[in-house]
């Protein structure tokens, strides 16, 4: 090898600082702007990690301690009263729900008591839905930065070895010391993609699979509640 070629490599090398905020400022402007969205998207992502972290297990313990009483004998007047002056959510939300049309009907002497089970059956549903989009929401961002993370990284990496290619036709010098600099300020930005995709694919399945698990059991009391309404109404009425 030409003595002087393998210079010239070495001092490239040199002129490059290969650490990760080196590699950043030296990278071409769009892959530096490719860079910056990929860190920014990662951030967002373990904001919402920790988020719906924190509020799945909020919600869990809200459906555990609420099945606890609820199931304890005490009087569903008594826990309405309880439960309806505070804002609630999840289970709680379904109980407060239903019992405020319950009492909304019979208010009037129990003239709107006919249709009374459709109407509160239709009420656990929509309970439900709110519930699940509260649940849900924000999921989506996980799942965009997911799927389409890596592929963003790929971008910035073609574009990066794009111009490292052309450093190179202008240079005229094709030596693995004058190539890796570029090759590795591009690849970095691949890396930065799989950085943010694969938290964010993990955690939205693992979310998802939270949220599942919490429809069911939403959907599980809002049965048995309304069974329960249901023989009172019976009950009441005659019938």
């Amino acid at each position: 090898m030409d003595p002087a070629i393998a210079q010239q490599g070495v001092a490239a090398v040199t002129a490059h600082d290969l650490s990760l905020w080196g590699l950043f400022i030296q990278a071409a402007l769009v892959v530096k702007l490719i860079m910056i969205g990929l860190v920014v998207s990662s951030v967002w992502c373990w904001a919402i990690i920790v988020d719906k972290t924190v509020l799945y297990a909020r919600t869990r313990r809200q459906m555990d301690r609420f099945e606890k009483v609820f199931w304890s004998g005490q009087s569903l007047e008594e826990l309405y009263r309880n439960l309806a002056p505070r804002p609630t959510s999840s289970m709680p939300a379904l109980f407060v729900a239903a019992m405020r049309e319950w009492k909304r009907s019979f208010e009037g002497g129990g003239k709107a008591v006919a249709s009374l089970q459709m109407r509160i059956e239709k009420v656990l549903d929509v309970t439900i839905q709110r519930e699940l989009e509260r649940l849900e929401a924000r999921l989506l961002v996980l799942a965009t930065v997911g799927s389409a993370g890596p592929f963003v990284g790929l971008f910035g990496t073609v574009w990066g070895i794009m111009t490292s290619f052309q450093s190179i036709a202008a240079s005229k010098n094709t030596s693995l010391a004058v190539v890796a600099p570029g090759i590795a300020e591009a690849l970095f930005a691949t890396a930065l993609g799989l950085v943010a995709a694969i938290p964010a694919t993990i955690f939205y399945n693992k979310f998802s699979s939270e949220v599942s698990k919490q429809a069911n059991r939403l959907e599980g009391f809002a049965d048995e509640f309304s069974a329960i309404l249901s023989r009172q109404i019976d009950e009441r009425t005659g019938s």
